[in-house]
């Protein structure tokens, strides 16, 4: 049986939100809201009993969606917001935007803030780093030509 596609990619937040606004401000859509808990979802999970509000964002074209989760229960045990790009494990999301440009101006109203520089590959990519709310990596690309 052969891979279907990628479902979500899902990150934790503690202010569930702030970070929807953020994302909604990029371009995403809300597709839901819910809370999940009991022992089915922990047993999924590896956490035991659990309470977590989630809320699933769904990019314009309907094909990637990005899970935000606020667990109430078991609390947050670590936090890797703000490690560097060059850390272990995953690190960002990255979004295809129409002009990155107007999208940073929009974005920064939002508190977000750019991590180095806009750079330029080649002819093809206009690319960039930034911090959203709370801490989040969140790569950014226009295409050229």
């Amino acid at each position: 049986m052969a891979l279907k596609r990628m479902d979500n990619v899902g990150i934790v937040v503690d202010d569930l939100e702030t970070t929807i606004a953020f994302f909604r401000e990029l371009g995403l859509e809300l597709e839901g809201r819910a809370t999940i808990e009991g022992e089915w979802a922990g047993r999924v999970t590896g956490l035991g009993d659990q309470c977590v509000e989630i809320a699933m964002m769904c990019t314009p074209d309907g094909h990637s969606r990005l899970e935000l989760s606020r667990f109430l229960t078991p609390p947050v045990v670590a936090d890797h917001r703000n490690a560097p790009v060059n850390a272990l494990g995953y690190l960002r999301v990255m979004f295809t935007v129409d002009d990155i440009d107007e999208t940073l101006e929009r974005l920064s109203k939002r508190g977000a803030q750019l991590v180095g520089e806009v750079v330029q590959y080649k002819d093809a990519y206009r690319l960039c780093y930034i911090r959203g709310p709370e801490g989040l990596l969140i790569g950014l690309a226009q295409e050229l030509g």
